[in-house]
């Protein structure tokens, strides 16, 4: 590996450790997950606003053609971040993070419904083993457990993730991603306003640096970065990277939370991140022949 290739594989890295940062800071952050995230919301979207002004990127959308489109997604991505952090609170680090990883089996299973692609025969044993690492994540499925709600909501926000990504992809692709992503932060904003209600200021403010971080270190930087990284790598290679996201995240947790997973998580996070390391690479292959 040439010295500029090695260079762009740390970015890539720091990418995944910025992006992971949710998982400890969903975590420590305890006030309703409605507030955090529209705090969240104001700062990307702030953040985004300065970035496409100073890009000169053409911010206003053709809203009869693409407004819908914004608008839903701006919902499902609002309904993924507070899905998630009601799944960290609720749960743990490693079980937040990993319940979320579900993603793209779950949008492998959903992709035949709004395009014309099939089924692969390899995804029915993929789909069994992302059950069976969900099913070892909760300790039992009674659902006035804490922690069988925690992998409920994290499968619920990678349900929302999984459509966003994939109604994004349906309905536009012209329109710039940071462009877009503005869009869904302001949906995110006004949706969420209510949760001002929820608002005390003496424990907001206690809280704000780390809404600060949230903001800036794992949506701003992160995503960047990790945007910026497919200049330099294949999309596959950059998927299979993405597989260190929860074992960074979960280490974060361990480092900062004193968050230990149990033997259980560890075997269930394992089933999670080889299916979709396995896919991503059968796609890769498929992708080069």
């Amino acid at each position: 590996m040439s010295k500029n290739n090695y260079l762009h594989f740390i970015l890539l890295n720091i990418a995944m450790l910025c992006i992971s940062t949710s998982g400890a800071l969903g975590r420590y952050i305890n006030l309703p997950p409605p507030l955090t995230i529209w705090s969240r919301a104001v700062v990307a979207f702030v953040l985004l606003l300065i970035y496409v002004i100073w890009k000169k990127k053409h911010i206003l959308l053709n809203f009869k053609k693409e407004g819908f489109t914004a608008f839903i997604s701006g919902i499902l991505m609002a309904g993924h971040w507070v899905a998630y952090f009601f799944a960290l609170q609720w749960s743990s680090v490693a079980i937040g993070m990993l319940s979320l990883f579900t993603y793209p089996m779950i949008t492998l299973l959903l992709e035949p419904v709004f395009f014309d692609v099939k089924y692969q025969k390899r995804h029915l044993l993929l789909g069994v083993m992302i059950l069976a690492g969900v099913y070892l994540l909760a300790p039992s499925f009674e659902l006035n457990n804490s922690i069988t709600q925690g992998v409920l909501m994290g499968l619920l926000s990678s349900l929302c993730y999984a459509l966003r990504n994939i109604f994004m992809k349906q309905k536009i692709a012209t329109v710039d991603g940071s462009v877009l992503m503005l869009y869904q932060m302001g949906v995110t904003m006004v949706i969420l306003l209510p949760a001002l209600y929820y608002l005390e200021p003496e424990s907001y403010i206690d809280k704000l640096p780390f809404i600060l971080i949230l903001g800036v270190v794992t949506t701003a930087v992160g995503h960047t970065l990790f945007l910026n990284s497919f200049k330099k790598f294949s999309v596959g290679t950059v998927s299979i990277m993405s597989g260190i996201q929860p074992i960074y995240g979960i280490l974060l947790g361990v480092v900062f939370l004193s968050e230990i997973p149990s033997n259980r998580s560890i075997l269930g996070g394992i089933l999670i991140i080889l299916t979709v390391l396995i896919e991503q690479k059968s796609t890769q292959t498929t992708e080069e022949k």
